[in-house]
């Protein structure tokens, strides 16, 4: 077959790689000039198939509307007049309940563990580095009713698989000395070995090139500009180059047999332009990337700080710090007054937690901080969309949200399962498809 794959972040080239791998024929488009650009550029690094737990809770409500003015909260509403943020969120309220959120838990942490093998055996077979650090995932607390409550979420993880464990503020500190200069606020922690932390656009663009040498098309610095429907089906789209000295350049229109829309928060825009309505709306994430000054006192276990919901992760010479969560629409700016506040939050907090490690100077200071922001494709559930759409040849990979690392290998190598016919052995509600058992052979898909 010929496949057409639009994006080409992790979720696009993971999946293109599969492809490949099983002899299709594969051409990548992406508006950037190189992979792995916008969403998977600098995430937090960490692969946390322990952590996944959807944003949708019981508490989330309460905590959104206590949190509405506040410009540093964890989770940010500003309300646009925008039916799909409205739409959205009347959605993501629906599944703030008990019964919801464990259901959500457990398609989560199936993908997950499906990812997270196929990742290793990926890195296995090509040899890519990619500041890969297998010391696992701690998650601190230092408020006692939070610390409490976790002991919940432990359980609730270890009924689907999941080896996480609390541990006492010693062993914590034990397991990651570097927070002993912050360790007498900590109250306790909880932590899985089997997790692990890597810089995602590395991996990416390592990946893209191995796409490439194995005959993978990637068509960088090209705009998609629609899908071609004719009838019930898709079998083209529509792109124009934006590159330097594309100017005068005829619009292309490329044939597939199957066309994948892996492009993130734009994907729901997308697909609607042809019928397809996928509740996907962009969480506006931030991160900061520091350079290591004492690379003694620097943690080498990816973290996850309870009280900011900020993630850490030593890449190298760099420490990365990545969290919150804005929903405000497909903006993208990092110079407005929330987004600069939300910045040196991040800042602050490294430098609370690990003191004098990393340059955390601001610009003005004569430093140089890597601020970044990055729209994740959030569902109201958190799950993505993986799968078949009612229109023929048309499938979907997107709507993994903060998840896109962690799920990124797996997505794509479920994907390329489908499109082939074979049913991947999990346990997912894979879009499109019924609830048919672990290793079912499914109808091969027809152009």
């Amino acid at each position: 077959m010929k496949t057409i794959i639009l994006g080409a972040g992790i979720i696009g080239i993971s999946t293109a790689w599969h492809l490949r791998e099983r002899g299709h024929e594969v051409t990548v488009i992406d508006r950037q000039p190189g992979a792995a650009l916008e969403t998977s550029f600098a995430n937090a690094g960490q692969i946390s198939v322990s952590y996944c737990e959807p944003w949708a809770n019981r508490e989330a409500p309460w905590k959104a509307l206590k949190w509405l003015f506040d410009k540093e909260a964890p989770l940010l509403f500003r309300p646009q007049l925008d039916w799909q943020q409205w739409r959205w969120g009347l959605k993501f309220l629906a599944q703030c309940n008990d019964t919801a959120f464990e259901r959500n838990v457990q398609q989560l942490v199936e993908l997950g563990a499906y990812s997270h093998r196929a990742l290793k055996e990926l890195v296995r077979s090509t040899g890519i580095e990619y500041h890969r650090l297998e010391r696992g995932i701690a998650h601190f607390y230092s408020d006692q009713k939070s610390f409490d409550d976790a002991g919940l979420a432990v359980e609730v993880m270890r009924k689907h698989g999941v080896q996480r464990r609390l541990v006492t503020r010693e062993e914590l500190l034990q397991i990651e000395p570097a927070f002993r200069a912050y360790g007498d606020r900590i109250v306790g922690g909880t932590y899985t070995s089997t997790d692990e932390s890597g810089d995602a656009r590395q991996f990416t663009q390592q990946l893209a090139q191995r796409c490439a040498d194995k005959g993978v098309q990637i068509l960088y610095g090209h705009d998609v500009l629609r899908l071609e429907r004719h009838g019930n089906a898709i079998n083209s789209v529509a792109v124009r180059a934006n590159h330097p000295g594309a100017a005068g350049q005829k619009d292309q229109i490329l044939q597939g047999d199957a066309i994948v829309v892996a492009c993130g928060s734009y994907s729901a825009p997308l697909l609607r332009s042809v019928g397809v309505d996928l509740p996907i709306y962009p969480g506006k994430g931030y991160s900061a990337t520091f350079p290591i000054l004492r690379p003694d006192a620097a943690p080498t276990v990816s973290a996850l700080d309870d009280g900011r919901k900020i993630a850490i992760s030593r890449l190298g010479n760099q420490l990365r710090v990545a969290g919150t969560i804005e929903l405000g629409g497909f903006d993208m700016a990092l110079d407005t007054p929330v987004a600069k506040a939300r910045c040196h939050m991040l800042s602050r907090r490294i430098e609370e937690l690990f003191p004098g490690v990393c340059d955390t100077r601001t610009d003005e200071q004569g430093g140089n901080p890597q601020y970044w922001t990055g729209l994740r494709p959030a569902t109201p559930t958190n799950i993505p969309f993986i799968g078949r759409t009612p229109l023929r040849g048309l499938w979907v990979n997107t709507g993994h949200g903060t998840l896109g690392w962690t799920h990124g290998a797996g997505s794509g190598l479920a994907l390329a399962e489908l499109i082939g016919g074979q049913r991947p052995g999990m346990d997912f509600g894979f879009y499109g498809f019924d609830r048919t058992p672990k290793g079912t052979r499914l109808q091969p898909a027809r152009a």
